[in-house]
């Protein structure tokens, strides 16, 4: 049960971490959501309930991932969208992108 636990532990880290992707709210938000059900299904299937699991991930995932700034934790644009590189982040962020 040890082993679950840490195993969960560091899947949920993992998967806080990658909610950020995205440039808008709505992206954000649908990032999160994904990666949070998923990594919630896994954690619920080690614990014996993955669909329990998979519904909180997915709400905490949408929750944080439309919380935080893009400007403050950025992944990089989702697969799904291309807001114009650089410039687009200078602009939208009022300085050059980390390197």
């Amino acid at each position: 049960m040890r082993k679950n636990a840490r195993s969960a532990a560091l899947l949920l880290s993992c998967a806080l971490v990658l909610v950020g992707c995205g440039t808008t709210t709505g992206d954000r938000a649908v990032s999160g959501g994904m990666l949070g059900a998923g990594a919630g299904a896994v954690i619920g299937a080690m614990t014996g309930n993955p669909a329990t699991g998979a519904a909180i991930g997915a709400a905490s995932g949408a929750f944080v991932g439309a919380v935080t700034d893009p400007c403050t934790l950025n992944l990089g644009n989702p697969i799904w969208r291309d807001h114009g590189g650089r410039a687009a982040y200078e602009r939208r962020c009022g300085h050059p992108p980390p390197p």
